[in-house]
């Protein structure tokens, strides 16, 4: 979970918690680029919208980061994470540049509980 909002991001959290899921939280891209360096990561969460690397720039950095490891280590065989961008900015538009982007699906804020675990649970089956 990467949001640059501690109040969003406890609260993402929180629920993500209650729903049987362990959750590793950071405040910014370059943390969350250091974790998935380091650790095998299922789901990322990222908002958008954060100061000098955005939520777009995050998934292009993970994404070479990824294809960087396939090159170098040809038994490589760790599977991208699946991505849910989360985003204030709530347009079709906005929508469709996180989906080219690289996530799989595009949630707005505030979100609602029930249907960021409903997404999750669809895209990890």
């Amino acid at each position: 979970m990467v949001d640059d909002e501690t109040d969003a991001r406890e609260l993402l959290v929180f629920i993500l918690e209650q729903a049987g899921a362990i959750v590793t939280s950071v405040a910014s891209a370059i943390e969350a680029l250091q974790t998935l360096t380091h650790s095998k990561i299922d789901l990322l969460i990222s908002d958008i919208g954060m100061p000098d690397v955005d939520g777009y720039m995050l998934m292009q950095q993970v994404q070479a980061q990824f294809a960087q490891k396939r090159k170098q280590i040809s038994a490589f065989n760790q599977a991208m994470p699946k991505a849910i961008a989360l985003t204030a900015y709530a347009g079709e538009i906005n929508q469709q540049k996180a989906i080219a982007a690289g996530f799989q699906h595009h949630i707005s804020k505030p979100v609602e509980p029930a249907e960021l675990v409903t997404t999750i649970a669809s895209l990890m089956e």
